[in-house]
């Protein structure tokens, strides 16, 4: 059957509009991938250089650091995947400016409003991801970071002990070093304690040492074949006594009981309890994936590169704006937080005027298309 003038044209358009939303898609795909890559690795160096400072001044045991590092990354991830839409949509349609792709477009009668197709068809998965992590994952990661901190926090002092290094007891009455650990016999080897007792000072050096745990659940750390030095420092009159076993208690860290912080509650917690702060903390998990989805709007109209005005000028104005929208969402939170603003209003409102922005930066890029097509007839 023959193809009629007008259903070859309407096919011709198919195709053209299948092949630019398939083409945009993979490159917004592409740039994301990689930016959020780069900005997930600055983060994960980043804290894993606090948590390893924190570990060598004793803050921080050592064993706790990689559990604590993945909570920590995965309470950052909607921050970063938001950024990371927000800046693979503007590299892209700017390399498109940039080599004029865009007047090609134009031409073939894609307006700058058909790029929002595509761009939501790559942001709503990803907008849909933000809101599960903001909303259920992240809470949880903080929740069970301040858990594992607390039982790191609550270990006996001898558990703590890292082989190789000297240790202070939390009462700082004590000071071990350990030079090895079979952790399947649990024997340690070469031991030195130091300790105050009765306000003498004793220096303890022992071949072997054993935990053992009394019937009542009492903890002891037995010294084998070893000796103590006791006396005052300055003095001669020091005691050496040798041993072939010297039991000491092992007093475990008491449990610290800390208030809820309200980024831990769940959502339906927050929900269900409506306080100024909790209502202040729904907001800013809802307000994550809707900013997100605003952004790559936003991005749209940004990506206008001037040739004029320098490359790079456009992409500095859209950190600016994305600045300026991140702290803006953050005071009208405290805001709701202390009574001072609505909650309906701490919600809705930057949202809103940042959609009325994105609107006036789209009717003016048309507008200024328009015009300059009238100029070149």
């Amino acid at each position: 059957m023959p193809d009629y003038p007008q259903t070859s044209h309407i096919k011709s358009k198919l195709f053209r509009a299948g092949l630019f939303h398939r083409a945009l898609v993979m490159e917004f795909v592409g740039n994301g991938f990689l930016v959020f890559a780069t900005l997930l690795g600055i983060v994960v160096i980043s804290q894993l250089i606090r948590f390893l400072s924190d570990a060598v001044g004793g803050k921080l045991a050592v064993d706790g650091v990689l559990a604590l590092l993945g909570f920590s990354a995965l309470n950052y991830l909607p921050v970063l995947l938001s950024l990371s839409l927000f800046i693979s949509i503007l590299l892209t349609l700017s390399r498109c400016y940039r080599d004029s792709e865009m007047v090609v477009w134009f031409t073939a009668g894609i307006g700058l409003t058909r790029w929002i197709r595509p761009v939501l068809w790559y942001a709503m998965p990803v907008v849909m991801v933000i809101a599960l992590l903001s909303l259920v994952l992240s809470p949880w990661a903080l929740r069970k970071s301040d858990e594992y901190r607390n039982k790191l926090d609550s270990r006996d002092e001898v558990t703590t002990v890292t082989p190789g290094t000297f240790h202070e007891s939390p009462q700082a009455d004590r000071v071990y070093f350990v030079e090895s650990v079979d952790t399947k016999s649990g024997l340690i080897g070469n031991v030195f304690v130091r300790s105050i007792q009765n306000s003498q000072l004793g220096t303890m050096v022992a071949r072997h040492g054993v935990q053992e745990t009394m019937p009542n659940g009492d903890r002891f750390l037995v010294l084998l074949n070893g000796t103590r030095y006791e006396g005052i420092p300055g003095q001669r009159d020091y005691r050496i006594v040798d041993f072939e076993r010297y039991a000491m208690r092992i007093d475990s860290a008491p449990t610290k009981q800390e208030l809820p912080n309200v980024r831990t509650l769940n959502t339906p917690a927050l929900w269900r309890h409506p306080t100024t702060w909790n209502l202040s903390e729904l907001e800013w998990r809802l307000g994550l994936p809707i900013s997100a989805a605003v952004l790559s709007l936003l991005a749209i109209a940004l990506s206008y590169v001037n040739p004029r005005a320098g490359r790079s000028f456009n992409l500095v104005l859209a950190l600016v704006l994305y600045m300026l929208y991140s702290n803006m969402i953050s005071v009208t939170n405290a805001w709701v937080g202390q009574g001072k603003l609505s909650p309906g209003i701490g919600l809705w409102g930057i949202h809103a005027l940042m959609l009325l922005v994105a609107a006036l930066l789209f009717y003016k890029r048309m507008t200024l298309f328009s015009w300059r097509r009238v100029f070149k007839k």
